[in-house]
């Protein structure tokens, strides 16, 4: 194997990583370990990226989604409708906060919930919607879901755990629905490591956050606890690498549109295989890059001998969807055929490698790989 092209990689130049640690030094000499000046610093960041009032910074996106939805007051026996096409913590945050989550079907195109699978899982249980933006694309149904959540009188929450840096007709993902919550996580297009974050426009859904974030307590530096809350709190490190990696955004976005522009030039003109599709008004951060194998392509023996070549595509998003996943089926008692276009979708589903650093020649051997591959199966 004479080339090796990961799937993903994280994105430190040199400068930024001494920047880190001369922040890390500040912080271990001022003996202030969290909830100092660096996470409110990246608090206030991250707001004005995100063009919001609010940020609220935790420990990791699957905190932040439970924290969004005990803010807005979801209660005991309350729905929340869910795309199954997402990766776990979206719906089970939903049973952590005492809900239960309805999943739907997706548009096979964009991957994301759409207005009419919204539609057609609406009962009078249902007080919220979560959409995800897969992979980074925003949900290109957004404007017609939050016209629909305020006709219905429902919360709206973001699940932008891919979409830092993305948006919809000028507006960042985590300023579209009601709350916006991202995650940290080392895979992502910009990490702190592990951590998360809430964006609203909304002072008292990020008052609530910040308590809940923190035991419950009224204040940091308070002891009366006026809520039932957990240690959901980001630590001073974390939020020190996000800071730096934030002010990196806008270079990393560019960057990966790059990329994706020289790999949809290229798929576009092969043989059974297609770019996911990307309306106009949206800029997509590419988080994972995802292409469509034919009707009829084996998936796994593409990725099996792509992998063989050096190429080594990403996991999915996903691949199962939830109501294949055994917890959800015990739980929710889905089964197989219950969500037709998100099976299809999936299972044709290649995420190609995809990182902000990535040299145009290893962009070039893998679409090189993909076009001689693609013919032998």
């Amino acid at each position: 194997m004479s080339k090796v092209i990961p799937p993903v990689k994280p994105y430190f130049p040199t400068e930024d990583v001494e920047r880190i640690k001369r922040d890390v030094e500040v912080i271990l000499k001022s003996g202030m370990l969290t909830m100092g000046k660096f996470t409110t610093e990246f608090e206030k960041l991250f707001a004005e990226s995100c063009k919001v009032r609010n940020a609220v910074a935790t420990n990791s996106g699957t905190s932040a989604l439970e924290i969004a939805l005990r803010a807005m007051g979801l209660k005991s026996g309350d729905n929340v409708l869910v795309p199954t096409n997402t990766f776990t913590a979206t719906a089970a945050i939903v049973f952590y906060a005492g809900g239960k989550p309805i999943l739907t079907d997706v548009n096979p195109d964009s991957l994301c919930i759409d207005a009419e699978n919204i539609r057609n899982r609406m009962t009078k249980k249902v007080k919220g919607v979560i959409v995800v933006h897969v992979a980074g694309l925003v949900c290109p149904d957004i404007d017609e879901i939050r016209e629909l959540c305020e006709e219905e009188d429902l919360f709206l929450v973001e699940d932008a755990a891919h979409a830092h840096g993305s948006s919809y007709k000028g507006a960042p993902a985590g300023s579209l629905g009601d709350v916006g919550c991202f995650s940290f996580y080392p895979t992502k297009v910009m990490t702190s490591g592990e951590g998360g974050m809430i964006t609203t426009n909304d002072d008292e859904t990020a008052e609530k956050a910040r308590i809940l974030r923190d035991q419950g307590k009224e204040s940091f530096h308070s002891s009366r606890i006026v809520e039932l809350g957990h240690n959901w709190r980001l630590p001073e490190i974390s939020a020190a690498v996000g800071i730096t990696q934030l002010k990196r955004l806008g270079e990393i976005v560019r960057k990966r549109n790059k990329i994706a522009s020289y790999y949809n030039e290229r798929l576009g003109s092969l043989e059974k295989i297609a770019p996911r599709m990307k309306p106009q008004g949206i800029v997509d951060n590419y988080y994972k890059y995802v292409a469509f194998v034919g009707q009829g392509v084996d998936r796994d023996e593409v990725k099996k001998r792509l992998r063989e070549k050096g190429v080594m595509c990403g996991g999915e998003v996903y691949w199962p969807p939830l109501h294949l996943q055994p917890i959800y089926q015990r739980l929710l008692g889905t089964a197989e055929g219950d969500f037709p276009d998100a099976e299809k979708a999936c299972k044709r589903m290649l995420c190609l490698p995809m990182y902000t650093q990535m040299p145009s020649e290893d962009a070039e051997y893998v679409v090189d790989t993909v076009s001689q591959t693609l013919p032998e199966i």
